[in-house]
This record gives C-alpha cells, sequence and structure tokens, in this order.
C-alpha cells in the first residue's frame, strides 16, 4: 500500500498543512525560568521539523503566571515573551511547508509548581499531588479567559502558524468540562453547556479580537475513565458544541496523572504491546466523524503502523494522525517511511521518556542506552 493520503497535502482553517503527521504536543523541560525557549529546545524542534513532521505542537505553553506548573515551562504570558519565541517559530520554518503551533494551557488542579496554590472550578482533591485546589471566582474564570485571548495574540505576533488549547489530561480548561471536577452552581458548571462555557467564550473572544485568521484548534477531553467523571457520550455533546461554533480542529483524548495513582491504564499515554492496543482513542473519532462537519479531527494515542493510519484517513474517519513518543527515539520517522521503509517506529511505546523530565530534558533512555553500547563497541574494535 502506498501512503499517498499520509503525505498529502490538507489544511487546519486556511494553513495548509504539507502531510498528515503532526507532533503531539509533549512537554520537554527544556525553556528558560522566563518562559523562553532554550538554544537547546530550539535545536529539538528544528530536528523534528528536519524528520519531516508536516505540523509541530510544541508543548504546554502557560497563559498566566499561576497556570505555570513546572519551572522549564515554555510561556506566553508576558509581551517580553515574544521575541524568543519568534526565534524557535523562525527556525522550524526555515524547513520548507513545516508549522508550528503553541499549546496554550492553564494548569488547574493539575500544577505541580509547589510555590503556588492550584486553582480549579471546584475544590476537589487531586489524588496525585495530594492538594485540594481554591475554586475560581467568576471574576477570576473572566480573567483567565482573557488571558487565553491575550497568549492567542501574543502567539499570532510570534509566528507562530496557529495555537491549540489545552482542554486535555486534568489540566484547568478539561477541570471545567469534567462533572467530576466541577461541581459550580453558576453559569460555567451544571449541564454540559455551561461546562463547555469556558471554551466557548475564549473562542468567541479570539475571534472578537482577531478575526477568523488565526485557526484555533483543542486537545479535548472526551472521556475521564474515572468514576462519577466524563464519558464519551457527553464528550461527543461538548465536541459537537465546539465544532458548531467554531474550532478549526480537534484532538480528542482522554484520561490525566492521576489515572496512574489511581492504579488505572495510564492514558492518555497507554503503554502498546502489541497491534491491538493500538491507535486506543480511535472509538472518539469515529464518534466525531458523525458531527464533525468541516472541523478536521486529529487521531492521537498509539498511533504506530503506517498502514493502518493510511486506511484511517483514507476513509477519512481521521483528517490527521498525531504522534509523540515514536519522535522521541525517532524524529526523522516521517521521512523513513515516506522513503517506502514501512518498518514500525523503532519506539517500544515504554514510557520510560517521561520519567527523564523529572531531572532533565525530554529523551529517550532506551535510545541513549543503545548509542552508549554501540560507543563502547567501537572503541573496542579500535
Amino acid at each position: 500500500m502506498e501512503l499517498k493520503t499520509l503525505f498529502s497535502p490538507e489544511k487546519i482553517g486556511k494553513v495548509q498543512i504539507k502531510n498528515r503527521i503532526i507532533r503531539s504536543a509533549t512537554y520537554t523541560n527544556m525553556a528558560s525560568e522566563d518562559g523562553i525557549p532554550t538554544e537547546q529546545q530550539i535545536e529539538f524542534y528544528k530536528t523534528l521539523a528536519k524528520g519531516g513532521t508536516g505540523l509541530i505542537i510544541t508543548e504546554i505553553t502557560s497563559i498566566d503566571k499561576s497556570g505555570k506548573s513546572m519551572n522549564a515551562q515554555l510561556c506566553l504570558h508576558d509581551d517580553s515573551q515574544i521575541a524568543g519565541h519568534k526565534k524557535l517559530v523562525d527556525a522550524v520554518h526555515e524547513y520548507s511547508g513545516v508549522k508550528i503551533a503553541p499549546q496554550l494551557s492553564h494548569a488547574g488542579r493539575g500544577s505541580f509548581n509547589p510555590k503556588i496554590q492550584p486553582v480549579a472550578p471546584s475544590p476537589i482533591l487531586n489524588t496525585l499531588t495530594k492538594k485540594t485546589p481554591r475554586e475560581l471566582t467568576i471574576d477570576e474564570i473572566r480573567e483567565i479567559i482573557k488571558s487565553f485571548v491575550d497568549a492567542c495574540r501574543r502567539a499570532y505576533e510570534s509566528g507562530y502558524d496557529l495555537v491549540q488549547l489545552n482542554a486535555g489530561h486534568g489540566w484547568l480548561l478539561s477541570n471545567f468540562l469534567s462533572p467530576f471536577t466541577n461541581k459550580r452552581k453558576d453559569e460555567y458548571g451544571g449541564d454540559t453547556q455551561s461546562r463547555a462555557k469556558i471554551l466557548i467564550d475564549i473562542y468567541n473572544q479570539v475571534k472578537d479580537e482577531m478575526g477568523k485568521k488565526f485557526p484555533i484548534t483543542l486537545k479535548l477531553q472526551t472521556n475521564d475513565f474515572i468514576p462519577e467523571g466524563l464519558v464519551l457520550e457527553e464528550g461527543m455533546e461538548i465536541a459537537k458544541l465546539l465544532v458548531d461554533i467554531g474550532y478549526c480542529a480537534i484532538e480528542p483524548s482522554g484520561g490525566g496523572f492521576e489515572l496512574a495513582g489511581m492504579g488505572e491504564k495510564p492514558y492518555p499515554s497507554a503503554v502498546v504491546t502489541k497491534p491491538e492496543d493500538e491507535n486506543y482513542f480511535l472509538p472518539s473519532v469515529e464518534k466525531l466523524e458523525q458531527i464533525k462537519k468541516d472541523c478536521p479531527i486529529i487521531l492521537m494515542g498509539g498511533v504506530r503502523n503506517p498502514l493502518s493510519a493510511e486506511k484511517i484517513l483514507q476513509e477519512e474517519t481521521a483528517n490527521f494522525i498525531s504522534i509523540s513518543r515514536p519522535l522521541i527515539y525517532e524524529p526523522d520517522l516521517p521521512n523513513r517511511w515516506r522513503s517506502g521503509d514501512l518498518s514500525p517506529p523503532l519506539c517500544t511505546s515504554c514510557n520510560q521518556c517521561f520519567g527523564t523530565i523529572m531531572s532533565g530534558s525530554l529523551h529517550c533512555p532506551i535510545k541513549k542506552k543503545a548509542e552508549r553500547r554501540k560507543k563502547r563497541e567501537e572503541k573496542k574494535k579500535a
């Protein structure tokens, strides 16, 4: 099978992506304390761009100081950060046709920052951090909405091609969507539409300020995988609301850090050991197919086989695929597939890469061990 669709162009809003491969946002722990991309980080993303990915969605990028979860996290909460982000964008744009987007985020109750009390729609204990967040006031919610709008403007002025809002995995925007973490009785809580109101307000205010020239996309929680949490059926109701108001693309996801603490399957980054484990968010994508209209849908979660990806794209079940872990080991994987080598990624989706950001920068420890072993063998031969 030829990968004609996988390597064909497609648009998100008015932005044309050169192929259907997206690098799904992943924290690298490489930014400066001021939230500005470092030279190490710029080189990391240049390597991805050189490897053939069509669209790079960088990583959680904080929209205000209170929403910053980790020290070495990118930020766009101040105009002084624009120049540093522009340097990153310009470096990636040196590679033909490659597009880049930040993932705008507020940590919410998922914050790991020991200096800041987490905030959320409701004061529900986080079983992983053992912290209970402070409940946001209406005025604070409106300030956060404005911070997202301002960060979108800064992303545009930095030269990014589009943005993704992070409404998944236990961060603030997904806290509003979930009936488990949102017990409010005001306009931002209660029924499905009220819990989605923060995302509706952000989109409408960005559109009022910037028009439709800058595509706004979503990483969207569609299933919490916990009792009393968001379930897929309601996740689809929320997705329909957001498609209808005009979001330019949706990447459905689910789960979050707390699942690991509960002994549950660690979505969104489940371990993949056999073909049946792959494409684990396909059920969400298949349901979205019925309501997506002209909104492109991005399949993430255990996408490893280029042939199955091609079939999903040909059938228009999804319009793009997004991958991350395979690109940590093998950033030139898209170019390899395009050259005709359709073997699976060298990455085994074991998740050991996530441990590396606790004490250093994101990398694959399996690959690093293999490289050290190879160097030792070469020294012995010399």
